[in-house]
């Protein structure tokens, strides 16, 4: 009896000193495997200090999946992505920022992602007349970006993003209202006019909108649609460039005062400019 009680006393040391080992043993392999981590990673951040980006993603990438369950993980995948970013391979930092977020939807770097996103989009804009695709894109990461994170530094810099867009697009607008105008497709013009008007109207190309407005309904004989877009560019833009050539529309015989006083090199005279309509 007290035979086998030694023996079994003795298997549950040997299985408890083996557990201790194998412990030990995971501990240091773990730490090994983090010391390798933090060396790509600090091999990442100095290829990408010397613009070498290939090699900078290279080393982060193999930092994530030495560590996939730290914290450094998803931080090692966002670098990789800016030092894509950083070079201007948009496509690879957009494809590295669609992965990051499905491999990481719980991460508190959720609003430098999408932010970093929308940025590549924005970047990647090579002519909007001809491809609209990367501007509509990044309009809509932006706006998700200013609802979902509106407290964050990026919800700023997105709004800014998207004021400028949104000039772009007014812009685009413009470029091809004014192409239908020199191909005399008038109702064409004037709908891309009215989308500016309609949609962007707190952009700079507001006034001269209105203005094509005044502009093209008069040359078709539409005068009172012309009064009423002037009365509108009157009253929002009374002292626009764009005002006064409307005003030109319905009165000949109107002198611009600048120009007048450049023409006859004359004093300056100041000069009160009248409603249009009374």
């Amino acid at each position: 009896m007290k035979s086998l009680f030694l023996k079994f006393l003795l298997i549950i040391l040997l299985f408890n000193g083996c557990s201790n080992k194998d412990e030990k043993v995971s501990i240091i392999e773990e730490k090994d495997i983090e010391l390798q981590m933090i060396d790509a990673y600090k091999k990442g951040i100095s290829a990408m200090k010397d613009g070498d980006v290939l090699f900078a993603v290279k080393n982060f990438n193999e930092a994530e999946l030495l560590f996939p369950q730290s914290e450094w993980a998803p931080k090692s995948s966002l670098m990789a992505a800016y030092a894509y970013y950083s070079q201007n391979y948009y496509i690879d930092a957009i494809n590295e920022i669609e992965r990051f977020l499905k491999t990481y939807p719980n991460s508190k770097r959720l609003n430098y992602a999408n932010f970093l996103l929308g940025m590549c989009y924005y970047e990647s804009i090579i002519d909007e007349r001809k491809d609209l695709k990367p501007l509509i894109k990044a309009k809509e990461i932006f706006t998700f970006v200013v609802d979902a994170y509106p407290a964050s530094d990026f919800a700023m810099d997105a709004q800014f993003k998207l004021e400028l867009i949104e000039d772009i697009l007014a812009s685009k607008e413009m470029y091809v209202g004014k192409h239908y105008i020199k191909k005399e497709k008038w109702i064409a013009a004037i709908n891309r006019f009215k989308v500016v008007i309609n949609e962007y109207d707190t952009t700079v190309y507001a006034e001269e909108a209105l203005h094509r407005l005044v502009e093209v309904h008069y040359k078709i004989g539409l005068t009172e649609e012309a009064k009423k877009y002037a009365k509108v560019l009157g009253y929002n833009y009374d002292s626009s460039e764009w005002y006064k050539q409307s005003y030109v529309i319905f009165n000949k015989d109107y002198v611009n005062p600048i120009s007048k006083i450049k023409k006859e090199k004359k004093g300056f005279i100041k000069r009160k400019f009248l409603g249009l309509f009374k």
